[in-house]
């Protein structure tokens, strides 16, 4: 079973992240702004209201931000066990991972896809894993796997 502690740690690793001060949201930054790929599921606890929190930070469970819409639902449909979603992110392209259906593996692989798809790579990393199969392309080189 995975912690909030080994998501914590997880996403704290990965390069140039920024954590909340409470450390329940991640973030890098492209730019002058920070992009959102991991947060603290917020569970609502009691109706809409006025005074105090709807909403709690439940440690059971994380969200991460995907690339589209379709990819959340396709993680959804082919492992619902450990994915899901509430009516609340319809439209919207994040999923709800449910920490003790996945394994630390499985949160490094998913943090890892999910920060790549948030950050902007540094020139410095682009240059050590050369060209893109695209630059490559353009360059009229030949493309291996």
């Amino acid at each position: 079973m995975t912690t909030v502690a080994d998501v914590r740690r997880i996403a704290a690793a990965l390069p140039d992240v920024e954590a909340s001060a409470d450390g329940l949201i991640f973030a890098v930054r492209r730019g002058a702004k920070a992009r959102g790929f991991a947060w603290a599921w917020r569970e609502r606890v009691a109706p809409r209201r006025a005074r105090g929190p709807a909403r709690v930070p439940n440690p059971g469970v994380f969200a991460v931000r995907v690339a589209t819409v379709a990819q959340r639902d396709l993680m959804i449909a082919a492992e619902p066990a450990k994915f899901c979603t509430e009516p609340h992110d319809d439209g919207f392209p994040a999923v709800l991972v449910r920490l003790d259906a996945v394994s630390v593996a499985d949160v490094e692989v998913l943090l890892a896809a999910v920060w790549r798809g948030q950050a902007e790579p540094p020139r410095r990393t682009r240059r050590a894993h050369g060209p893109s199969i695209a630059g490559r392309l353009r360059a009229g080189r030949r493309v291996s796997r």
